[in-house]
């Protein structure tokens, strides 16, 4: 395998777990080659200079809870917070809307060993403003109306149904057997995918410790069992098993705990993280492998996937040189249909822009993690800033990180 093959497939796995790549990992790996996705790449941005850039800060309405009103107040098309890193303040864009975002933090325990978990910011439709949390996960439904949650210690033995109007778990569902360590609700909100494991996968151990530049850290130990789908309304949770995949040419020994499992698109699916093309494996609802859905064959590690029309897929960083570019595929074909302005695609807006991590001329040749959401056209030729920048670098487990719910 190419290095920069693993440095690429490295850096996923980093990202999806609690360990941070150091700073100088990024001119290493271009060193190895100029071009590389969004979480390696160094350098100036000049060809973004000509970018339009409008910057929009839209006093927020005050929502309305009302039966059929949108949880997030009269719809305004963007609602960017561009002095505000993190924000405080509701942000959106098209059909997408910022509904919780996290921050990772590290509760050293007797011993030697450690949590290393999330600190969740909630969008609360009273206050306008995303609140501080207790709970060790959330998911908020389509239409940002109900939260599944976690209480604060994993794995939980029940799922809570919080109401975001008034702040209330409404109800429980328990899950017998193995407790949970994530849930995330299917697309159309009626499901809910709870992933099982045998210990908290965010504890890392004393006795499983790895390198990390010139630190040595506890290591996570791998505890997935299975997983549960449940049904919302009725509160019927079928358990199947699925442990890990233990794949001796997929050891990222101490670095990641959790091998959550997603929806794919339209439901049908579940899918996890993988480090080897096309970045995802796929499963069916009795815990067996598939193949990847047709229409999702070309979707890879980027998290923006499957535009909502299904004829495109959000891709990877391919910038060449000091340009900062993302691709954007034909989900038939997988060829190339054009490239935009960002750094890392996060989610479509709508079928025709994308809200991604951009970088701005002179700020990221001097930082590449001075990054911010920004909302950008296909044509590329305008990018709306939704944030303020990132502070801090991949190490700091300060930094903020958004989670997208269609509203």
């Amino acid at each position: 395998m190419k290095v920069e093959e693993l440095v690429r497939r490295s850096l996923h796995q980093m990202a999806e777990s609690d360990a941070y790549p150091d700073p100088g990992l990024a001119g290493r790996a271009l060193r190895t080659r100029r071009r590389r996705r969004a979480r390696g790449i160094t350098g100036a941005v000049a060809a973004v200079a000509a970018v339009v850039a409008v910057a929009v800060a839209v006093p927020l309405a005050v929502p309305g809870s009302g039966e059929g009103g949108p949880a997030t107040g009269p719809r305004q098309d963007v609602v960017g917070r561009p002095g505000e890193s993190p924000p405080q303040g509701l942000i959106a864009a098209g059909d997408m809307a910022l509904s919780t975002w996290h921050t990772r933090e590290t509760e050293k325990l007797p011993g030697g060993d450690a949590i290393e978990g999330r600190k969740w910011r909630l969008y609360d439709p009273d206050t306008g403003r995303y609140e501080e949390t207790d709970w060790s996960w959330v998911d908020v439904a389509p239409g940002m109306r109900t939260a599944a949650v976690l209480e604060k210690d994993l794995p939980a033995d029940r799922i809570g149904l919080l109401d975001l109007a008034t702040g209330e778990v409404e109800r429980w569902i328990p899950v017998d057997g193995e407790g949970v360590g994530s849930v995330e609700f299917s697309p159309d909100g009626e499901r809910l995918v709870a992933t099982a494991y045998s210990h908290n996968p965010d504890r890392r151990f004393k006795d499983a410790s790895y390198w990390l530049n010139e630190d040595k850290l506890p290591g996570a130990k791998r505890s997935r069992t299975g997983f549960y789908v449940v049904d919302v309304d009725s509160g019927d949770a079928a358990y199947t098993e699925l442990p890990y995949s233990d794949d001796p040419d997929n050891r990222v020994t101490g670095m990641n705990g959790r091998e959550d499992l997603n929806w794919n698109s339209d439901g049908e699916l579940l899918w996890e993280h993988w480090p080897y093309e096309p970045g995802r494996k796929y499963y069916d609802l009795d815990g067996g492998q598939s193949d990847p859905p047709a229409q999702e064959k070309h979707v890879s590690y980027a998290e923006a996937g499957l535009s909502p029309d299904g004829r495109l897929v959000g891709g990877e960083f391919a910038g060449e040189g000091d340009e900062i570019s993302s691709e954007v595929l034909d989900a038939r074909t997988g060829k190339r249909v054009t490239t935009v302005p960002g750094q890392q695609l996060l989610a479509w807006a709508d079928d025709e822009r994308l809200i991604a991590w951009g970088c701005d001329p002179g700020v990221c040749q001097k930082n590449e993690y001075r990054n911010r959401l920004v909302l950008i056209d296909l044509d590329g030729d305008k990018v709306i800033p939704l944030s303020g920048n990132r502070g801090g670098n991949g190490a700091d487990a300060g930094r903020w990180e958004p989670e997208f719910t269609e509203r």
